[in-house]
């Protein structure tokens, strides 16, 4: 096989894209470098720095604080990840529900069909206040009572219709085509919609749905109103006892650092997907 070579022409357009892609890097770098200077000098010479500083940025207060807070995080991070399960769950089970178009389940579609728009019409906090005091306001035996499946039941209720959406808009959103290639190969409608249409789908809609899973991440505070002593509760109590606010901005850096990543790698995922279907990237 002959080995392919390259002109120099070409040459000379890889060496120019280097050389834009290096000046357009230090320009970006410059730039922002600038803007973080200009900020930063705003804030600490205004009048009244020293107070806002003692109040919000104490070392001190920073150092004492951040033990608790970070031992109160953990259950964050647990609520995310137990609730990030069930809602992948439910939302796939909806939303295949939803786009079915056997008659058999036309009850079952409604029944999707209100869900997903009673909670997505529903502020969060709205939920977790119904479900975390009324559910055990029942009295039912085999109804959850523990504060943490209280919070993951209504965060994965909440977040569920949000989720499912998403995914039917990925499925709605594959080409006729793909259904109908599925269905010649002799594929059933279950099969093609697994092994065919599902697969791209999901794929299309992963940054969105990352996306929504860094707001589950914040919304995790949201259980303190049930009782839950999380990172931001903790923050509150020793804010509370000690009365400063550094505390609150320990918790707000935990939260920022767990959701960095995920938000970085939506990014990522949203100009790789771009760049497959021939997008331009500026």
């Amino acid at each position: 096989m002959a080995q392919q070579t390259v002109s120099d022409r070409e040459r000379e357009r890889a060496r120019y894209r280097r050389r834009r892609a290096l000046l357009r890097g230090a320009v970006a770098a410059f730039s922002t470098l600038v803007v973080l200077a200009l900020i930063v000098l705003v804030v600490v010479s205004a009048p009244g720095w020293d107070r806002v500083q003692r109040t919000f940025f104490d070392w001190q207060d920073a150092k004492d604080s951040a033990g608790p807070i970070a031992e109160a995080f953990w259950l964050n991070i647990r609520l995310f990840v137990v609730a990030e399960l069930l809602i992948l769950v439910i939302a796939l089970v909806v939303a295949v529900v939803r786009v079915s178009t056997n008659p058999a389940l036309a009850p079952i579609r409604l029944l999707a069909t209100i869900y997903t728009d009673v909670f997505r019409g529903t502020p969060t906090l709205l939920v977790v206040l119904l479900v975390g005091f009324g559910v055990p306001a029942l009295d039912l035996t085999g109804l959850p009572t523990s504060l943490f499946w209280l919070g993951v039941v209504a965060l994965s209720l909440s977040y569920g219709a949000y989720v499912a959406e998403v995914i039917r808009a990925g499925i709605v959103s594959i080409h006729p085509t793909q259904w109908n290639s599925g269905r010649a190969l002799g594929l059933s409608y279950t099969a093609t919609l697994r092994h065919v249409v599902l697969p791209q789908a999901l794929r299309r809609v992963t940054p969105p749905l990352l996306n929504d899973f860094v707001s589950l991440q914040k919304d995790t505070a949201l259980l303190s109103t049930i009782g839950l002593v999380e990172a931001l509760r903790q923050a509150n109590i020793i804010s509370n006892r000690d009365f400063v606010f550094t505390p609150l901005v320990v918790a707000a850096v935990l939260f920022i650092a767990a959701t960095i990543v995920l938000a970085r790698l939506a990014d990522w995922l949203t100009i790789r997907s771009l760049r497959r279907e021939g997008g331009v990237i500026v």
